[in-house]
């Protein structure tokens, strides 16, 4: 079962290649649990895949942190005139609103966008998770910068029942794995094509690289069983 294969490699802090569907953006990313992060990691991403480098976290700890997706909050920005709020993404091509919202850099970090400065910004993330409730917003705010180099991804309330993305996808993943439901995603791109990676060519590097393939249907029928 591809499923519990990938779910024991996350366990290990190791990659999972994820697949979300043909209908949808049809993209592979490569997914690990944040907690596990290392510059290593980053520059694999950034090698291997190519795409953004962004964390994914649950909707319940957003709130936590009063984050906010980021068309919302252009939207009620008073530095967008009307017409440049027509600018605001309403649904994507692939049929949903993006879940982005700010992008981070740790306090601790000098640019931010080195492998060292992203891979200590995700980690001290997943790090966040496990702090008590009520001190989660000081410490958030204590301890980040925004604008930074990566990027932030809040999964929709209620995961794949409201949404099919890598982001509800991977935080899904998390929460199937016991560990701190944080996940670090990037798309995989094909420098031949200059378009996302095909799925041939992503189970050819799973194979190659020995890392797990899901098909993210196979999550979404978990999911509804489940």
């Amino acid at each position: 079962m591809t499923l519990a294969n990938a779910i024991s490699s996350l366990k290990r802090g190791e990659f999972v290649l994820l697949h979300d569907a043909g209908t949808r953006e049809n993209e592979v990313d490569m997914i690990l649990a944040a907690q596990f992060v290392t510059p290593a990691h980053i520059a694999r991403m950034r090698q291997h895949a190519g795409g953004l480098v962004c964390i994914a976290i649950d909707n319940a700890f957003a709130k936590r942190l009063d984050l906010s997706y980021m068309h919302d909050i252009l939207y009620h920005t008073d530095d967008f005139d009307a017409e440049s709020k027509n600018m605001i993404i309403g649904t994507a091509p692939y049929g949903d609103r993006p879940s982005f919202s700010i992008s981070i850099n740790h306090v601790q970090t000098y640019t931010g966008v080195t492998d060292r400065d992203r891979a200590l910004t995700v980690k001290q993330m997943a790090n966040l998770h496990n702090e008590a409730p009520e001190d989660q917003k000081q410490k958030f705010v204590s301890s980040f910068n925004t604008p930074g180099h990566t990027h932030m991804l809040i999964a929709s309330n209620g995961l794949l029942s409201r949404r099919l993305g890598h982001t509800e996808m991977s935080v899904y993943l998390m929460q199937l794995t016991k560990l701190t439901p944080v996940a670090l995603i990037c798309e995989m791109l094909d420098s031949e094509t200059y378009t996302a990676l095909s799925v041939k060519k992503a189970k050819s590097y799973a194979q190659e690289n020995a890392i797990a393939f899901l098909d993210g249907n196979e999550l979404l029928e978990f999911s509804k069983v489940h």
